[in-house]
């Protein structure tokens, strides 16, 4: 609202609209561009100074963002899904979409997304590779479980799939027809190569979080159960700077863990939770939240009280996590709530521990 010119872009692959907003005047210049910041951070340049641009977050991601600023035009990314759009305005084009990007941002009625740094967006690009081959694998043995299915041939000594002994039982199965062997063989090749591709990347996450940038968050969230290396450094790349929640709440509303409400008058109703925000933390969080169903160990986070990250208060608030969140699960189950309600209960819960363990000092 400290600008003179409020600018609105509607970015794509490969072009730019742009819509420049002068509250002084109430005139608004309009231009379109190809794919091309210096282009726009020209053109910018020419306008009512000083000038701020803002665009959705999506496909495009950060780039645009960077290459402004470098630039020296200031740009923010506005959060999609929290732009307020009148519900008559039943008419959509890029001239009209960058006419009310700036409109918004003149009123300061922008939600802004925090940018990360590029160090920090690889390492949760290498998060996120590594959850599409998490998905790529289970497909696969799907598809060759599901194959084996239709022919009748199912894996019934009592043990889980996937394990040794269900290696040693596929590589001595045949089929007499010359389209089912190669069948078989592409499908169980898909499986291994799935494997070696998720390896990978655990070797490469594992590498990235014993970095220094990485280490101490990485340790300091493994002393929950149920937060694996790989796990600590998913949340850790995706949530960046954890210090920019003011208080526990603020996170498990950021994830979408906090009940939905629509309350009006003297009438109070609370639904299940929002589902807002960053999907990614919110499911390796209720993930996590069902190691909890068992019953924990007291000492289960004194094997890293004596590390270089853990110090004496993040190993006993670990403890106490790990008691507290059994002891929230054991109640409500007692009061007969469904599982994945208990379980979603736990994982807001833990979310509030996460935080708590991400500031901590000491």
């Amino acid at each position: 609202m400290n600008n003179r010119t409020s600018i609105g872009l509607d970015v794509h692959a490969r072009s730019i609209r742009a819509a420049a907003f002068i509250p002084e005047t109430g005139e608004v210049v309009e231009r379109g561009f190809g794919y091309d910041p210096e282009a726009v951070a020209r053109w910018a340049k020419t306008m009512p100074q000083p000038a701020m641009c803002v665009y959705e977050s999506g496909p495009t991601g950060f780039d645009l963002q960077r290459k402004l600023a470098a630039a020296g035009v200031g740009c923010a990314v506005g959060a999609v899904s929290k732009m307020i759009r009148p519900a008559g305005d039943r008419v959509k084009t890029d001239r009209r979409d960058a006419v009310f990007l700036a409109r918004m941002l003149a009123v300061g009625n922008i939600v802004e997304v925090a940018v990360p740094a590029p160090a920090m967006e690889a390492a949760r690009d290498l998060t996120r590779a590594r959850e599409d081959a998490r998905h790529d694998l289970m497909r696969a043995r799907h598809l060759l479980s599901k194959f084996l299915l239709r022919k009748g041939i199912v894996y019934d000594d009592g043990k889980r799939a996937w394990t040794k002994t269900h290696r040693k039982w596929l590589s001595g199965m045949s089929f007499d027809d010359p389209c089912e062997q190669l069948v078989f063989e592409e499908y169980l090749a898909g499986v291994v190569a799935m494997e070696q591709r998720r390896d990978r990347l655990d070797a490469a996450i594992a590498e990235k979080a014993s970095s220094p940038g990485f280490a101490p968050i990485v340790a300091r969230l493994s002393t929950i159960r149920g937060i694996s290396t790989v796990t600590a450094f998913s949340i850790a790349a995706e949530v960046g700077d954890f210090s920019r929640f003011p208080d526990a709440r603020s996170f498990m509303s950021y994830l979408g863990l906090v009940p939905s409400e629509s309350s009006s008058g003297e009438t109070v109703s609370r639904g299940g939770i929002t589902r807002t925000g960053n999907v990614h933390v919110r499911t390796l969080l209720v993930e996590s939240a069902w190691h909890h169903a068992r019953r924990c160990s007291p000492t289960s986070a004194t094997a890293y009280s004596d590390t270089a990250y853990v110090g004496p208060l993040v190993a006993a608030g670990a403890r106490e996590a790990n008691r507290r969140l059994h002891a929230r699960y054991a109640h409500l189950k007692g009061r007969g709530k469904p599982a994945n309600v208990v379980n979603t209960a736990v994982a807001r819960e833990l979310a509030g521990f996460v935080w708590a363990l991400a500031v901590c000092e000491g």
